[in-house]
């Protein structure tokens, strides 16, 4: 991965956290949102693909399960802490 690569990925896994945090309705700061968008990548791809690893690609679906795997942990960070904001 090249360092533009590398930067549209921490920049859409800030985009998913930030919309993932907006749904859910928690307060965090952007390097949290980025840990949370690339974590709710991989949980999504986990959940949505059968528990299979696959090569991601650049798509509105891609994002979708992007965006519902963030949702998804930040929905259960919110249970385990029992806190709106973190």
């Amino acid at each position: 991965m090249n360092l533009v690569g590398l930067l549209i990925f921490l920049l859409v896994g800030g985009i998913v956290g930030w919309l993932a945090s907006l749904v859910v309705g928690t307060y965090q700061g952007l390097l949290v949102n980025i840990i949370v968008g690339i974590l709710g990548a991989f949980i999504g791809g986990l959940i949505f693909n059968g528990g299979r690893m696959v090569a991601p690609e650049a798509s509105i679906m891609s994002f979708v399960v992007a965006l519902a795997g963030a949702i998804i942990l930040l929905l259960i960070l919110n249970l385990v802490t029992r806190r709106r904001y973190f």
